[in-house]
């Protein structure tokens, strides 16, 4: 099958995104974002999604790269999944190593170069490696809309599946990983490699001095 028919605008700036966004809530039109793409196209191919507009955040600029500090990991949201796996960041490999091992358990290498973090992040799957991991290290996802800028946590963020906190007119654009103090890991387990997987948990552990266990997280 092929898509429904839509509009389709390709930005320039965050704003100019935020603003096509809000015009069509407020016409009563369904807006959808495409970032990598690998989730939202094969829902408009078998037309399970019909929005009335497409906006194309490829061309906006500022919104991917890995950066970390002693304040802990910034993700812009346009940032591929291949990007977090190869990145040769020393500080990002020393404080939160499960990051680039989880990106490299994501898809197949092209849906890796393609997909982005913050597309996966907004479709809110629960199958999703970013979506735990986000919720098991309380990360905080950066959204921008037409009131401005506002950060909310990935608890608050992730409503369930394929629901966020997501208000009309905003879009997501990065989060940040606070400085880790826990070891964090994720396993999955997939009947066939490359999809996404059929059971996955995600575990941190915060030690005390003499090895014992302060605290314990698993999602």
């Amino acid at each position: 099958m092929k898509p429904a028919p839509f509009s389709y605008v390709r930005p320039a700036t965050a704003e100019e995104a935020v603003a096509e966004l809000a015009a069509a809530a407020r016409a009563g039109r369904e807006a959808r974002v495409l970032a990598g793409g690998q989730s939202l196209i094969p829902l408009l191919n078998q037309r399970l999604v019909r929005p009335d507009l497409l906006v194309d955040l490829g061309r906006v600029p500022g919104l991917s790269g890995v950066r970390a500090d002693a304040s802990g990991v910034r993700i812009g949201a346009l940032t591929p999944h291949a990007a977090v796996e190869r990145s040769t960041d020393r500080v990002l490999h020393r404080d939160l190593p499960v990051l680039p091992e989880a990106a490299a358990l994501i898809g197949q290498l092209p849906v890796r170069v393609r997909g982005t973090v913050g597309g996966s992040l907004a479709h809110a799957d629960p199958c999703a490696e970013w979506c735990l991991l986000a919720v098991l290290l309380d990360a905080e996802l950066t959204l921008l809309g037409p009131g401005g800028t506002r950060v909310v946590g990935a608890s608050a963020f992730l409503r369930g599946r394929h629901r966020t906190a997501l208000r009309p007119g905003e879009i997501l654009t990065g989060l940040r990983f606070p400085a880790a103090e826990p070891a964090a890991a994720l396993v999955e387990y997939g009947v066939q490699p490359g999809r996404l997987p059929e059971a996955a948990a995600a575990a941190a552990l915060t030690l005390c001095a003499d090895g014992r266990i302060a605290a314990a997280r698993i999602a």
